[in-house]
């Protein structure tokens, strides 16, 4: 599923339309444009140019200029692509990433849920299977926390708060720390040894140390494999189901609502 990984692949994707010209966009499907009618969506973009196209979290956003705007102005247009569980970028005909976990294997024209055409004939394309995700014009991005990428130790802190809520729920939380999902927060609570379903609140400053250190391995290491299921975790339950620290059988029980693994040994 696209994670703060993922997205951040399709950032670096689309930035090889920075500087085109939109001709013209396609919104044919309702449900998949969020705030906004489709046809408000296509009157915003179309005619102006991309700026840049940047990440914040699990949010991608394509700054939109007037072509006579100076490089020192706002964006005309912010628009926010969403990627659900699904949805995949496809920028000239490729898609930087060819399959997601919980998806299709099919590649199907048909799931095409927006469309950017560019006037030196080239396009940026969502493909979303499932419809999970969605475009919107000016998301509102301080709805969201400090991105994971870059957080620090206090952000961290923060994020975790007082709160008696579970530590896993609390990491997927995008308002308190932005970009992480369901596969990363596994990962990353697997090799800090906290337990997912530790009140959030509970963890001592080793333990915040540990965590933060965790997040900054964590996706270093898997964004160079190639993505968030390429965790020691997810292969280990895949191929024997043991822990590979301690051979303990991993756990998958459901925490804040979501499907977890973890190891019962070493994660406290």
């Amino acid at each position: 599923m696209p994670e703060l990984l993922e997205v951040e692949t399709y950032r670096r994707q689309a930035e090889r339309v920075v500087g085109r010209r939109i001709a013209a966009a396609e919104a044919p499907d309702a449900w998949f444009v969020k705030g906004a009618e489709p046809e408000e969506v296509v009157a915003a973009v179309v005619g102006r140019c991309v700026a840049a196209a940047r990440r914040r979290g699990k949010l991608l956003v394509l700054d939109l200029a007037d072509p006579a705007a100076g490089e020192a102005e706002p964006p005309a247009v912010r628009l926010g692509l969403h990627f659900g569980m699904t949805g995949r970028l496809i920028v000239d005909g490729s898609a930087a990433i060819e399959r997601l976990e919980y998806s299709s294997g099919r590649n199907d024209p048909a799931w095409d849920r927006f469309a950017l055409r560019f006037a030196d004939g080239t396009e940026l394309r969502v493909r979303d299977p499932r419809r999970l995700g969605g475009v919107s014009l000016d998301p509102d991005e301080d709805r969201l926390g400090p991105d994971a990428l870059t957080a620090g130790r206090d952000d961290v802190a923060a994020a975790l708060g007082s709160s008696r809520a579970p530590l896993k729920a609390r990491l997927l939380d995008q308002s308190r720390l932005a970009g992480i999902g369901n596969l990363l927060a596994d990962e990353i609570l697997f090799r800090a040894g906290l337990d997912p379903a530790r009140p959030a609140g509970g963890l001592a400053d080793g333990e915040v140390d540990a965590l933060h250190a965790a997040i900054r391995e964590v996706l270093a290491d898997l964004g160079a494999r190639g993505g968030s299921h390429t965790g020691d975790l997810r292969e280990a339950a895949a191929l024997d189901g043991l822990c590979p620290r301690d051979g303990a059988p991993i756990v998958r029980r459901r925490v804040g609502g979501r499907t977890t693994l973890s190891c019962p040994v070493h994660q406290r």
